[in-house]
């Protein structure tokens, strides 16, 4: 198994952030060719998804995050930014780890489809992302 952590920087704001550039640089390093690559975010306030990004999935999912988690003080969790409760909720939403198909060195995806980090915390603006390569 090859593994790294990598840092994102994911800004004081919610964010989307695609992955895709990362975990290529990274198959290629770990001469992926086929198995199963792992992606794990170690923390309790961020999430990964497999979404379209650029033509305004993106900012869609945040906004129906803001809908279904709004930051205001209804939440007993209570630190932070106003609202931050919500952000420790988001990860049983948005899942902290996600498993892809590798197939010839590369993430078998969609056409439409990036690996990307959930973040909706303001109060962390970068992120570990660690990355592990299964040999199918």
């Amino acid at each position: 198994m090859q593994t790294e952590v990598i840092e994102i920087r994911t800004g004081g704001h919610e964010a989307v952030v695609p992955l895709d550039r990362e975990i290529d640089r990274f198959l290629t390093a770990a001469g992926a060719r086929e198995g199963l690559l792992s992606v794990w975010v170690p923390h309790a306030t961020a999430g990964l998804a497999v979404i379209e990004t650029g033509a305004g999935s993106d900012a869609d999912l945040l906004a129906a995050l803001r809908d279904l988690l709004p930051a205001h003080d209804r939440w007993r969790h209570r630190h932070g930014s106003a609202g931050h409760g919500r952000d420790h909720v988001l990860p049983a939403l948005v899942s902290p780890s996600l498993a892809v198909p590798v197939l010839n060195g590369r993430m078998a995806l969609g056409t439409w489809q990036s690996v990307c980090i959930v973040d909706t915390n303001r109060d962390n603006p970068v992120r570990s992302v660690r990355l592990s390569f299964l040999d199918g």
